[in-house]
C-alpha cells in the first residue's frame, strides 16, 4: 500500500494554495444550477461532484504548473523564497509529474461529463496552463488568469446542457474583469523585484498609482456585467442582496490597499475576496433555490 505522510500532503496543498479555490469556486456552483434552472433538469450527484473535480483538478495542474515554471524566479524573489520548490520541500520533478497526473484527471472527468466539454479540455488546460509563461512577455498577463478562472461558470453550465448561454457568459466576463483586477493588487507587491527580473505586469508598466486605478476600473466593469446578469436573468431580491454585498467588498478592499501603503494587501487579496465571492454564491444560490 503507498503511504503518503500528511506533512507531504500538507506540502502540495500550500504549493497549490488549495484554500484560493474559494475564489472561482462559488462561480462554478453558480453555472451549475443556473443550467439546471434553465434546463429543468434535476439534480444529478454524479455529474455534479465531477464538475467540482473538474475544477480541482485543473486549478490544481495550473498553480503547480506556475510554481514549476517560475521556480528560479521565486528562488530569488525574498517573498516567494521560501516556497516549497525554492526550499525544496517539493522537488521540481515532482511537481511536474503532479502537473501531470492532475492534467490527466480532469481531461478523465470531462470525458465523462460529455462530448463537447472533453472536446474542450485540452483548450481549456491551455489558457489556465499557459497563463503561467505570460508575465515573461505581456503586462496583461492578469487578464490571461481571469480568463482562466473566468471557465468555471460557463464551463459548468456546458457540463449540464453541453449548450452555450449568455447568462453564464455575463457571470464569466464578471470573473474574468473581478479576478484581473485583484490580480493586479497581488502584484503590486512584486513591482521593483519583476522589473529588475524584466517580468512584465500592470505595475511594472504603469505604476503603483496608475495600476491601482486600472484594478478599480476593472472591478467597476466586473460590478457591471454582475447586475447586467441580475437584470438579464430576472432575478429576485436574494440576488440583489448578494450583488451589494460583493459591490461593497469589491471596493472595500481599494480602501486596504495604497500605493505608498501595501500592508494590508493579503486582507484585501484573500480575505476580502473569498468572502465576496462565497457570500455572493450563497445569495445567487437563494435566488436560484427559491425562484
Amino acid at each position: 500500500m503507498l503511504f503518503i505522510p500528511n506533512k507531504a500532503i500538507g506540502n502540495y496543498f500550500s504549493l497549490i494554495k488549495f484554500s484560493h479555490t474559494i475564489f472561482a469556486l462559488p462561480f462554478a456552483i453558480i453555472g451549475y444550477f443556473l443550467a439546471i434552472e434553465s434546463s429543468n433538469k434535476s439534480f444529478e450527484p454524479k455529474l455534479f461532484l465531477l464538475i467540482i473535480l473538474s475544477m480541482i483538478f485543473a486549478r490544481s495542474s495550473a498553480m503547480a504548473f506556475n510554481r514549476y515554471i517560475d521556480r528560479e524566479i521565486d528562488k530569488k524573489n525574498l517573498r516567494t523564497s521560501l516556497r516549497e520548490i525554492p526550499s525544496g520541500l517539493i522537488k521540481s520533478q515532482s511537481a511536474l509529474f503532479f502537473v501531470v497526473i492532475n492534467c490527466f484527471l480532469f481531461i478523465v472527468c470531462t470525458y465523462f461529463i460529455n462530448t463537447i466539454c472533453f472536446y474542450l479540455s485540452p483548450i481549456a488546460l491551455s489558457v489556465i496552463l499557459g497563463y503561467s509563461l505570460t508575465k515573461r512577455f505581456t503586462a496583461l498577463c492578469h487578464l490571461i488568469l481571469g480568463v482562466g478562472l473566468s471557465l468555471a461558470p460557463i464551463g459548468a453550465y456546458l457540463a449540464v446542457t453541453g449548450e452555450f448561454n449568455w447568462l453564464p457568459l455575463f457571470f464569466s466576463f464578471a470573473v474574468l474583469f473581478w479576478v484581473s483586477g485583484f490580480d493586479i493588487i497581488y502584484a503590486l507587491q512584486d513591482e521593483e523585484f519583476d522589473k529588475s527580473e524584466n517580468l512584465k505586469s500592470i505595475p511594472v508598466w504603469l505604476g503603483k498609482r496608475a495600476a491601482i486605478m486600472v484594478s478599480i476600473i476593472l472591478h467597476i466593469i466586473s460590478a457591471s456585467f454582475i447586475v447586467f446578469a441580475g437584470f438579464y436573468g430576472h432575478f429576485s431580491m436574494s440576488y440583489w442582496i448578494g450583488t451589494l454585498i460583493f459591490t461593497g467588498l469589491l471596493f472595500y478592499q481599494h480602501t486596504l490597499v495604497k500605493h505608498n501603503d501595501l500592508s494590508k494587501i493579503n486582507i484585501a487579496f484573500f480575505t476580502t475576496n473569498g468572502i465576496a465571492s462565497i457570500v455572493f454564491g450563497l445569495f445567487v444560490l437563494i435566488a436560484l433555490l427559491f425562484k
